[in-house]
């Protein structure tokens, strides 16, 4: 058994290096924001980053900043890691990512793990470690610098240890506790799974297990907490999160909050319930839909354990989450990295299901129907790599191709960590709330251009399509789709901040 897991866990080594020769840079604001401080934290320069992604880390515009007032810190701390270590021999991406690829190594093993606590057979928890190791949609997050591998393995072995501490054992329950606290470092939500071992009060044999792991999850999250206090981050963190009208608002230094226009409370139902809806559909792909039936089956046949339980209670309550409170955020990818955390040992209850839903087949069909399982979940992880590389490559090649063209010193543009990483400068963001807000911003930290792709906020249409420009702004040059002001003198400020 135990040489089976190894080589399946060898083989998923060479599935995550093939999808690391494609996934060959950040790619995406989160992952180009977390290597980019990485870099700095593995220099000695803490948790600072030298770039503006959002005013909710503005200070004043005082390079550098205080980062991850908005995420959190573990991602960075994997990747600065990594480029302590090895930065220097493989360049600060790749050794950042060699960290998460060696992380990702423990889910084929922890879902095998899972499987068996449930009851499974060797060959069905085999099958489970290989679907959950191929990743699926999640393949490519499984090498990117990012909290998709870390969340996927602190949450399947939080499930591992909450079954051992439901049955009363209290060291369980403090290395459940401190998994609720690292998920909480990797993933905002992870705090919810402490909602699972306050649960635990209610049963007498697990009581205890379930006071102590709480107590040190609570001690992890406030320790944190604490820290961005003390750093800076206000209500206008959860506010962004959670009340905003347009994502885009996000990005503004005066965001318009739900409640403030009739139009916007109107507008609380309708985007809720699509959230809702595509949602649910994120988790259906996210399981292949082929899992679906299995892990209905599984659910029903094991509801009678306190560990399934806690899965279903925590992966309703992060979907109702997602979907009614942090609503925009979730559905542009946040709800997506949410389900890394429940989606091994959702296999491995799903591979609970299967084993009953297959018990009274032919061993042939049971036997076709696990390998073709594994297969589809391969093909899904190979488009996914495939798909990211369309996206995210290509995206990357159309923004370096316009560096050269963009004149010395720092400059605005909407994706400021993606623009740091290629241009190696310091970039600010352009504030949502239009021209009048970028001219103070380049005013403050001495920007000395605007840049505008065809992805840009709304307040920037005249300027992009009409050339409607200020007295501050020069002629754009061009390059494909992105186009480069250069900032005359200083812009004006006025009383935006």
């Amino acid at each position: 058994m135990i040489r089976r897991i190894v080589l399946l866990t060898a083989g998923m080594l060479v599935v995550r290096i093939a999808s690391a020769l494609i996934v060959s840079q950040p790619g995406y604001t989160d992952s180009y924001y977390f290597t980019a401080v990485a870099e700095r934290l593995a220099r000695g320069a803490g948790l600072t980053a030298d770039f503006i992604w959002s005013p909710i880390e503005a200070d004043a515009y005082a390079l550098p900043v205080t980062s991850h007032l908005f995420w959190v810190p573990l991602p960075t701390a994997l990747g600065g890691l990594g480029i302590a270590w090895l930065g220097a021999l493989l360049g600060e991406f790749r050794a950042a990512q060699l960290v998460i690829v060696v992380v990702a190594l423990a889910v084929p093993p922890l879902t095998f793990a899972s499987a068996r606590a449930l009851g499974c057979g060797e060959r069905i928890a085999l099958a489970a470690a290989a679907i959950a190791g191929l990743g699926g949609v999640f393949a490519p997050g499984l090498v990117a610098v990012d909290a998709f591998a870390p969340a996927a393995v602190l949450g399947t072995s939080f499930f591992l240890a909450f079954r051992a501490a439901a049955a009363g054992s209290v060291r369980a329950g403090l290395l459940a506790g401190l998994l609720v606290g690292l998920l909480y470092l990797t993933r905002s939500e992870g705090a919810l799974f402490g909602f699972a071992l306050l649960a635990l009060l209610g049963i007498p044999v697990a009581r205890r297990a379930g006071l102590a792991g709480s107590a040190l999850a609570l001690a992890i999250g406030l320790a944190w907490f604490m820290r961005d206090v003390v750093a800076g981050a206000g209500t206008g963190v959860l506010a962004r999160s959670a009340l905003l009208v347009r994502y885009e608002d996000f990005f503004a230094f005066q965001p318009a909050y739900l409640g403030a226009t009739d139009a916007a409370t109107l507008d609380l139902i309708g985007t809720r319930g699509a959230a809702l809806v595509t949602n649910a559909v994120t988790f259906a792909f996210a399981f292949a839909l082929v899992l679906l039936p299995p892990l209905v089956v599984g659910v029903r046949a094991l509801r009678d354990r306190p560990v399934v339980r806690a899965w279903v209670g925590l992966a309703l309550l992060v979907y109702v989450a997602q979907s009614l409170v942090f609503t925009l955020h979730s559905t542009r990818g946040s709800y997506f990295h949410s389900l890394a955390a429940v989606f091994p040992f959702g296999v491995a209850i799903a591979a609970a299901g299967s084993e009953r839903m297959l018990a009274s087949r032919p061993s042939e069909i049971a036997a076709a129907w696990l390998w073709g399982a594994v297969v589809l979940v391969g093909a899904i992880s190979g488009v996914a790599v495939s798909q990211w590389d369309a996206t995210f490559n290509a995206g990357a090649q159309v923004r370096a191709a316009a560096v050269d063209a963009i004149p010395p010193g720092p400059f605005l543009a909407i994706d400021a960590a993606a623009w740091r990483w290629l241009s190696g400068r310091s970039v600010i963001v352009t504030p949502a709330d239009g021209l009048a807000y970028a001219g103070c911003a380049a005013a403050r930290t001495g920007a000395r251009s605007l840049v505008l792709e065809a992805a840009h906020f709304s307040r920037y249409d005249d300027l992009y399509a009409r050339d409607v420009r200020p007295s501050w702004l020069d002629s754009p040059v061009i390059r494909g789709s992105t186009k480069i002001y250069a900032i005359r003198d200083t812009p004006p400020c006025g009383t935006a901040p």
